[in-house]
C-alpha cells in the first residue's frame, strides 16, 4: 500500500480504491494569558509533545480591561464574543466545563479518536472566571469536566494539556499511560 501526504490530507491507496483521510487540526482557545511561569513551562512541554501526535496550537483572547465596572454575566457576554469571533463555523467546539461530562483517560481517548475521523477543526476552550455565556454553551458541541474539584484556570491549562498528551499516547498504544 502507498501514501502520499497532500494539504493536510493523507492518500492511502489499496488495489483499486483510494482513501482520503484529513488530518484534523486541533485548537486550545484561552481567556486570558496563563501567568503562572512554572505552569507555562509544563504548558509548553505538553504543547510540544502533542505536536508529535496531531496539529495542536493554543490561541489566548486577551484579558478583558476594566472588568470592575462590569457584572459578571456582561464579563461573560464580552468574553463569549471574543470567542465566538475565534470559531470557524464547521468547527468542533468542545467547552471545559464542570457541569461536562467526566472521562476516564482511556475513555477520553476514545472520545478523542472518534472526533479525529469526523472533525476537521477540534476546539477546546477554556472560559474566563465566571465560565461561559449563554451563547457559547448554545453554539457548544460538547462540554467535558476534568474533575469535579475546582480548579484555577491557570492550572485547568496544564491539567487538560497533560490529558490531551496521555490521550494521544494512549490512540498510538504507547508506554505513557498506566492502568
Amino acid at each position: 500500500m502507498k501514501f502520499f501526504v497532500k494539504k493536510d490530507a493523507f492518500y492511502l491507496f489499496g488495489h483499486k480504491k483510494m482513501f482520503n483521510f484529513v488530518a484534523m487540526k486541533t485548537e486550545l482557545l484561552l481567556v486570558g494569558k496563563t501567568n503562572n511561569r512554572n505552569f507555562q513551562a509544563a504548558i509548553d512541554d505538553y504543547i510540544g509533545r502533542i505536536g508529535h501526535y496531531m496539529q495542536f496550537h493554543v490561541t489566548v483572547i486577551p484579558e478583558l480591561k476594566n472588568t470592575k465596572a462590569l457584572t459578571e454575566v456582561q464579563q461573560k457576554e464580552r468574553e463569549g464574543e471574543c470567542i465566538l469571533k475565534c470559531l470557524q463555523p464547521s468547527d468542533t467546539l468542545v467547552l471545559l466545563d464542570e457541569r461536562g461530562s467526566e472521562f476516564r483517560s482511556v475513555e477520553f481517548a476514545a472520545w478523542l479518536e472518534k472526533r479525529q475521523q469526523t472533525a476537521r477543526r477540534l476546539v477546546f476552550c477554556i472560559g474566563g472566571p465566571y465560565g461561559f455565556a449563554q451563547d457559547v454553551y448554545a453554539r457548544a458541541n460538547d462540554r467535558i469536566s476534568l474533575s469535579r474539584m475546582t480548579f484555577s484556570h491557570q492550572m485547568v491549562r496544564l491539567v487538560f494539556a497533560e490529558a490531551l498528551y496521555r490521550a494521544c499516547t494512549i490512540i498510538k498504544g504507547e508506554p505513557y499511560h498506566h492502568e
